[in-house]
This record gives structure tokens, sequence and C-alpha cells, in this order.
């Protein structure tokens, strides 16, 4: 009986000691996480209290009014009508970071920080001052890190490029994709644009599109990195003391076995196998393999590396994480299932073979090479005030994970990148900016068997005057360094022009 009693007040101990660790966790959830739960479209109770209460407005970085609210009275207490920023540039290159009064963009601002907007962040006094005072009950105003003229200038660059044309003189459209753009230092996140996009203030348009313009492809949108990849693959490769010295054969065709035990080829662009034209580098070390993003010495090196350490290094870059940042909501990056084939892993080395990773994501791991192996979390409200003018929350940087144990490696990967741009056979020398270090990685991912390719480019400057960093995904374009790099190159140059000219960060 002794035994029995002992046995049950340890069974009750352990219970106590289970239920606190879920009611801590639960608090805090709530504290970091809570926008989740209480944005939710499960949250019945919030459409209608909603009704009760103006919602907070928005501003840009620089205090450009970007959503606001028109109040009327009527006999049964007032209606608010949303309204956003006059210029249709500004409201369009916004709509998928801002969102619009319908709801139409999954975790947007106005849903996603719907708890700040519409006041359930108030304490009781300020609720009950408000009541006493007969005032209307406001939301917090919210100062986002955005800058409505970059955001604006992006989308007007993006929009005047123009996919291939199947036809001599056929009519074509701007590319589907997305660009972000974040300091790399504080994690504010600068610009976030989704394309196509919409007008918050004429939705009939967008209802009728079948490009999906409500979806946000800078953070919901997967995509194969292709050679963008390539700075994971030779981080694992660096960070292997055995293979961070070694030299490559680039003999124009690496040879792989797919899972039927048949040989497969590994080529680099440009390779013509009909006329049987194969690109050769010959013997190449592997910076010079980065600067001419040589597929046959990346798919050799994943093969070297082994899957297990690529995977872990790509781990250690976010994929396969379950990104719960507070501010923006994170499509979960992803590497490939276990035991694959030869073919596979080599595949994996040059950013194909079912990786799958966000625009915003790959500007993380652009950050955080260029943070010296320290990723900041995206950072999207840079305040939230009260409508008593009270400030209630301010932009604290947050490091969100450290990439690398050895500094040596974000260093020398700085280097390969600034090849890239800067040095002779440079895949993306297009983005390159007179006086500045521009460091970079171009990638070409082929979508599927029907030659579809999008183009990619990641970078940032290597500069802590002006520690900037992007990512650009634009769909069916063809190569990284011929479309994707441009439009760097242009972000890039107006960065600078607003910092020589102003002296200030954007």
């Amino acid at each position: 009986m002794k035994q029995l009693r002992q046995n049950i007040r340890r069974v009750g101990l352990l219970l106590c000691v289970l239920f606190s660790l879920l009611v801590l966790y639960g608090a805090y959830s709530l504290t970091n996480y809570g926008s989740r739960w209480f944005s939710t479209s499960a949250n019945s109770w919030l459409r209608g209290a909603k009704q009760d209460v103006v919602p907070g407005d928005i501003y840009d970085a620089n205090g450009v009014l970007l959503a606001g609210s028109l109040v009327t009275d009527t006999p049964e207490g007032f209606t608010v009508t949303r309204q956003y920023h006059t210029d249709p540039a500004v409201r369009r290159s916004v709509a998928h970071a801002v969102g619009d009064a319908s709801g139409n963009v999954a975790n947007s601002v106005e849903t996603f920080m719907a708890k700040a907007l519409y006041g359930f962040d108030q304490s009781l006094t300020e609720r009950v001052s408000d009541f006493i005072g007969g005032q209307r009950r406001k939301g917090d105003s919210l100062t986002l890190t955005l800058d409505s003229a970059l955001s604006a200038y992006i989308l007007n660059r993006l929009e005047a490029i123009r996919l291939p044309a199947d036809e001599p003189g056929e009519a074509t459209l701007a590319p589907a994709g997305a660009v972000t753009v974040m300091n790399w230092k504080t994690g504010a996140v600068l610009a976030e644009l989704s394309y196509p996009t919409f007008d918050p203030a004429n939705l009939q348009t967008a209802a009728r599109s079948s490009r999906q313009p409500y979806f946000n492809r800078a953070t919901q949108g997967m995509y194969a990195p292709g050679s963008t990849f390539k700075v994971v693959t030779a981080a694992a490769v660096l960070g292997d003391p055995q293979l961070s010295g070694r030299s490559f054969t680039c003999t124009g065709a690496y040879e792989t076995e797919d899972s039927e035990g048949r040989t497969r080829l590994i080529t680099d662009a440009g390779t013509d196998s009909a006329q049987g034209i194969l690109v050769s580098h010959g013997q190449i070390d592997l910076r010079r393999a980065f600067r001419v993003s040589c597929n046959n010495t990346f798919a050799e090196a994943a093969s070297l590396v082994t899957d297990a350490k690529l995977r872990r290094q790509a781990m250690a870059f976010g994929f396969d994480a379950n990104f719960l940042f507070r501010d923006i909501v994170l499509e979960n990056s992803s590497y490939p299932d276990e035991n694959r084939t030869p073919w596979q892993i080599a595949m994996t080395g040059i950013g194909q073979s079912g990786l799958q990773a966000s625009p915003l994501h790959l500007c993380l791991i652009a950050s955080a090479i260029a943070n010296g192996g320290v990723m900041m979390e995206p950072k999207l409200v840079a305040r939230a005030t009260a409508s008593n003018g009270t400030t209630r929350r301010v932009l604290e940087p947050q490091t969100a994970r450290w990439v690398f144990d050895d500094p040596a490696v974000p260093a020398m990967l700085r280097d390969y990148m600034y090849d890239v741009v800067n040095a002779e056979g440079g895949t993306g020398t297009r983005a390159a900016l007179v006086g500045w270090r521009i460091c970079g990685k171009t990638g070409s991912a082929e979508v599927d068997s029907q030659a579809r390719t999008n183009a990619l480019f990641i970078g940032f400057i290597d500069d802590e005057r002006a520690p900037y960093a992007l990512s650009i995904v634009l769909e069916d374009m063809g190569g990284g360094g011929t479309y994707a790099a441009p439009l760097a190159h242009d972000i890039f140059a107006y960065l600078v022009e607003h910092l020589q000219n102003t002296g200030e960060l954007l």
C-alpha cells in the first residue's frame, strides 16, 4: 500500500509538471505568436468585435500614410471605409504586405496584425478611459519598415520587363515573381513585392484576373532556388577540412546514376546535346566554379560532401525549419527527403531535385552571409502607437539563427559572391555598381520538362554603411544573370543614391 501511495504521488507530481509546462508554453506562444491565434479565420468572435472599432492607421517607414479610415456616423452607430494611398503605384507596390479591407491576402498586415490594429492590445485602463470620455474605440497605428517610394520604384522596373515572346511582335506580360529587400543588420524589411499585384482601392480588376494577384509570392511562393543554392553547397564544402582545398575537373558532363542504375548526365548552361556542344571548364577550383556557376563541379561537390552533410548545412540556413516570426508568416522552405539516388543528390548540389524556398527566405540566406553568419529575424513593424499617442512597441532586432560555427566560412562566401558580380567570367556582372562592393549569386532554375526556367538573383552590399540585401525571382524569364541581375543593379543603385543624397539609410 505504501508503494502504491508513492507511485500515485509521483504520477500526480508528473502531471502537475506537465500541466505547468503546457501553461508556460501557452503563455509563451500567446506572447510571441499571439497574432497567429488571433488573426486566424476560425476566430469568428473577431469578425463581430471589429464592427465596434476604428482600425488604426498604417504608415511606411517615412510616415507616409498607406492605409487610413473614413468614419461615417449612422443611426445605428458608425461605419468605417478603409482608404489607401492616393497613388495607385504605391498602393499596388505594397498591396501584399499591407493587404486590403476584405482580407484577400493571407497574413497581410491588415489581417495578421488585426490584434493591434483593432485595439485588442489596449489595457483595461485605456478601454475604461475611452468609455468614460465617450471616445470611439480606435486601434493602434502601425509604422512599418517598408519604404513605399522604393517599393513603387521596384514595381515600375519590374513592369518594364517582359516575358519572352513565342512569336515575333507578340505582346507579352511582365513576369510573375517577387522581390524582397531588407537590412541585413537589423532584419527590417524595406520591400516585399509580389507580382502580379492588385489595387486594394479597386478589387474588381483583381477578381477578374487568372494570375492569382492575391497570392503573396514573396512569402508564400515556393521555388526551386537553382544556382543560388550553390552558396549552401559551397558552405558545406568550405566547412569540410577534407574538401575545402580540393580542385575539380569539369569535363562538360558529370555522370551519375538514377534509381534504375541508368547513367544520367548533368551539364552546364550553354550545352547543346543535339549539336554535341559541351561547356567544359577543365581543372577548376571551387571559387572559380562558383563564379562561373559550374554545374559539373557543384554536382560532384554535393556527391563528395554527402547528402547528410549537405542537408545539415541547408538546415543551418533554415531549410526544413518551422519559421515562427512575430511580424511575418513565412512558408517553410524544404530540403528533399532522405534515401535518395546519386543523381538526386548531385542535382541538389546545383539547386534542383525537389528543393523549395521562398523569395524572402533566399533574402535571409544572403543576409546571413553578409552579416557574418548571423541570420536576423525579418521585421515588418517599426513602431506601434496607441490612440492616445503612447508608443506601445518599437522594432528590436532579433537573431533568428547562427548559420556557421566557423566565421571564416561566411567571409570566404562573401569573396566568392563578390567575384560573381565583379570578376571576369562572373555570371552576375550586370549587378555591379561602381564604387560599391556588390556580392551576389545568380540562378536559373528549371521548372518542368517544358523548358520553363525561372531567373533568380540573391545578393547584398558588403558595406555596413549600406547594409542591404535582396532576392529576386522572375518566373519563366530564363537566365538569372541576364534578367534578374540588371534589376538587382537598379535596386542597389536606388538604395545607394538615396544614402548619398540624404546621408540616411532607408
